[in-house]
């Protein structure tokens, strides 16, 4: 790994409470063939001895310490300020990422320098042989969703392609552009950050790719984010992307099918009503429609400096129908 010189790649792996992950994590980055490449590993104020676990089995990698609870977006945003790459990857402490993954990444970039993120192909790591995402989607109607999710990998994503966002747990951007649109908004704290911030590179006029090649395994929910505390803000993040990122025109233009989009979300939560995590979605539903006036100046920054037109855009959102083929 070179150490005198800024790595072309920064790895960036929020973590908490997940030392039972690490070995497999870290041992997988030291196998890397591009070598060229630093990893950052932020500390949400873990209790389980990750911090020392980490100094002393891994010391190559760049601890940084919170010393609480910052979310997703606080701990990548807080790697990205100790980066130094020209390449920023976030990657989730429950992965093993397969070892020719960043030289992948970094060819794209490479031989396409209008690209300004890069989705990885993330199969899952006990069932090797099927998705958690080829990239991800995001319907018109305002709903994310990641492509080929539980599908058996039949080649069907075998192509490299564009998509409109990488997944969060393995994505890679080029610092370039974060220069210019800035990184995670630590408004969403988790869920939906990635989505948000494809949605910022698009309107830059950023173009966002899916390489089959960069392979990453996931413990699928292993290290949090389900249940109550994820209902919550996918319930609330769902509507922040929207409130912030969608043009004002087709806004209008799919305003009741994000409507119908939002009312079935409630109309499912209220048949869960007993369930803890559906009382947290129609909380975090309300607190997403609440919001509206304080996300209106991040809004207006965003519409204002867009560099793409309406068009172009909508060519990159997922008709509704389309979509449930890859849910």
């Amino acid at each position: 790994m070179n150490t005198l010189a800024s790595p072309r790649v920064s790895v960036i792996i929020p973590h908490w409470n997940g030392r039972h992950h690490l070995d497999d994590c870290l041992n997988a980055l030291r196998r890397q063939t591009f070598a060229d490449h630093e990893v950052i590993l932020v500390d949400n104020g873990s209790t389980d001895g990750s911090q020392a676990y980490v100094r002393e089995r891994f010391p190559e990698v760049r601890l940084v310490e919170m010393g609480h609870n910052s979310g997703f977006t606080g701990a990548g945003n807080a790697g990205y300020a100790a980066s130094r790459g020209e390449f920023v990857c976030l990657l989730n402490n429950d992965t093993e990422a397969d070892a020719n993954w960043l030289a992948a990444i970094v060819e794209v970039f490479d031989r396409r320098p209008r690209v300004g993120v890069v989705a990885s192909k993330m199969l899952l790591f006990d069932q090797r042989d099927h998705f958690h995402t080829a990239g991800d989607f995001y319907r018109v109607d305002g709903i994310p969703g990641n492509r080929g999710v539980w599908q058996a990998d039949c080649g069907q994503y075998d192509r490299e392609e564009p998509v409109f966002s990488a997944c969060g747990g393995a994505a890679a951007y080029r610092r370039q552009m974060l220069a210019e649109i800035g990184f995670l908004d630590d408004a969403f704290f988790f869920s939906c950050e990635d989505i948000d911030l494809a949605w910022r590179a698009h309107l830059a006029g950023w173009e966002v790719r899916y390489t089959p090649a960069a392979v990453v395994y996931h413990k699928l929910k292993a290290s949090g984010g389900s249940g109550v505390v994820g209902s919550y803000h996918d319930g609330r993040n769902f509507l922040y992307v929207i409130w912030k990122n969608y043009p004002t025109r087709l806004l209008r233009q799919h305003a009741g099918d994000i409507l119908r989009a939002q009312l079935h979300i409630t109309g499912e939560a209220l048949r869960a009503w007993r369930g803890a995590a559906a009382r947290a979605r129609l909380r975090g539903q309300l607190a997403g429609l609440l919001a509206l006036p304080r996300l209106l100046p991040a809004r207006r920054h965003i519409q204002a400096t867009r560099r793409i037109d309406d068009s172009t855009l909508v060519a990159r959102l997922t008709p509704i129908d389309a979509a449930r083929l890859d849910g």
